[in-house]
């Protein structure tokens, strides 16, 4: 086992694998930027080191420095988290050279996974359904108009190096698909460096489903119940739930029998999830893979009953898998809210600051609370705004969003504006506390109803 691991990240999740750590009794190193220095993550560090100033270019996408930190700090292993680093195989294979243990998939594996057309590609060569589109890149509109004929309007362009929303334009007819195609590759360029694009059919009324699974280094594969992450607004995600209300068991375990097949034909090792979209007919189309721990792992460990931060690090260091397959099944029923300091009302306008008042409603069977604040902390203006998740798990649906809703209800902060209000609004939606949402929903409908009135 590891003695010491580096983490390469900040906030909530530095805490928590801060904490994953101690209870593991592993040495824990906080790298932090000057904007970070009074964090709470840094004084829960064993050790730690100043890596640069505030903006991310200049501390946490600085590999050199980070690595230069382990290196100084004699650690065995960096643990990268999710966003920054966590899916850069350059950063990744750097660690391989350095002798360190990344705590994840290889240089080569997330190389393959992050290029989304050859993600695609590897997917269908090991039978996993894929989305209508490109066979590959699209290289003319002549192409796009030709393939998107032969699928049928609406399709969506989308860029291979893309992520996080960017990249992404819808077109209805052909028209619309002449004037996408230019300005998204435009667009890409400056963003990635990279103006690659391919095509699919546009599944906008379906559900975004996503899968987890981890496997060890010596064969072993286990699958997580899924995700519900279709309440999305922009691409990102503002409620997950687990399971998902409308997938049956015998539909869960051939879905994750299809992840774990593909985490065997990947060569996978450590934790991944697999991102499929459901159409109404319960059919699943694979979008896409991130080969990383994501921001709602939380609710997956609260319905299997396990701890992902522990296991990850178990399994980087060459042991078994702590649980089984028959340990993972669905129990209860969770979901995530992500408080934000953002202001819905102007359209979720980032709002940093300082916190003059914070007060969590610990203390209540099924009520976890993951933050990297405290009273007095700033909000800075460089990073993601997401103050604190919370995360309730219960036997029902409807049992968990009354105690979330009433949770959030308690939540007091003070000093910043947060989407507190709406996501209560959100909650107390019929078609969210039934289900009946997709991925456009959000946006769609309850979106504008909600700014309507509070106009």
């Amino acid at each position: 086992m590891f003695k010491k691991v580096l983490i390469a990240n900040r906030g909530e999740i530095a805490v928590q694998t801060i904490r994953a750590l101690h209870e593991m009794n592993i040495t824990a190193v906080a790298v932090y930027s000057t904007a970070d220095k009074d964090s709470l993550f840094v004084r829960l560090a064993d050790e730690t080191v100043c890596i640069g100033k505030g903006l991310p270019g200049e501390s946490y996408l600085k590999m050199g420095a980070i690595l230069d930190a382990a290196v100084l700090t004699a650690a065995d292993a960096i643990f990268p988290g999710y966003g920054f680093l966590s899916e850069n195989e350059d950063f990744a294979e750097l660690c391989e050279e350095y002798g360190i243990k990344f705590i994840g998939p290889s240089s080569k594996v997330i190389d393959l996974m992050g290029n989304k057309s050859n993600a695609k590609a590897t997917m269908q060569r090991l039978e996993v359904p894929t989305i209508p589109g490109s066979d590959g890149y699209v290289t003319s509109l002549e192409q796009a108009r030709e393939i998107a004929a032969e699928i049928g309007y609406p399709v969506m362009l989308k860029a291979a190096a893309g992520g996080g929303g960017k990249g992404i334009r819808q077109a209805n007819n052909a028209s619309e698909l002449a004037d996408v195609y230019l300005t998204t590759k435009q667009e890409i360029k400056l963003s990635y460096g990279d103006d690659r694009l391919y095509l699919e059919k546009d599944l906008s009324d379906a559900k975004h489903i996503e899968m987890q699974a981890i496997a060890d280094q010596n064969g072993h594969v286990v699958y997580f119940p899924e995700r519900d992450c279709s309440l999305q607004r922009n691409h990102q995600k503002v409620i997950e739930e687990s399971p998902c209300a409308e997938i049956s068991a015998a539909e869960r375990a051939e879905l994750g029998q299809i992840v774990a097949n593909a985490m065997v034909g990947i060569k996978y090792e450590n934790t991944g999830t697999f991102e499929f979209l459901m159409d109404r007919d319960h059919h699943f189309y694979f979008m896409e893979m991130n080969t990383r721990l994501q921001v709602e792992h939380t609710i997956t460990e609260e319905v299997a009953g396990v701890e992902l931060i522990k296991a990850m690090i178990m399994v980087a260091a060459g042991l078994d898998l702590p649980f089984t397959q028959s340990d993972c099944g669905v129990k209860g029923y969770a979901i995530e809210c992500r408080i934000n300091a953002e202001d819905p009302r102007r359209n979720f306008q980032p709002t940093p600051g300082k916190i003059d008042y914070v007060w969590f409603p610990f203390g209540t069977k099924g009520v976890r609370i993951d933050s990297g604040i405290e009273m007095g902390d700033v909000i800075s203006p460089f990073y993601d705004s997401m103050i604190a998740k919370i995360i309730v798990h219960m036997p029902t649906k409807a049992a968990a969003i009354q105690k979330m809703v009433r949770v959030l209800r308690e939540f007091k902060i003070q000093g910043v504006q947060t989407n507190r209000q709406f996501l209560i609004d959100l909650l107390n939606d019929e078609a969210v506390q039934k289900g009946e949402f997709n991925n456009l929903y959000l946006e769609q409908q309850f979106l504008k109803e909600w700014v309507s009135h509070h106009e």
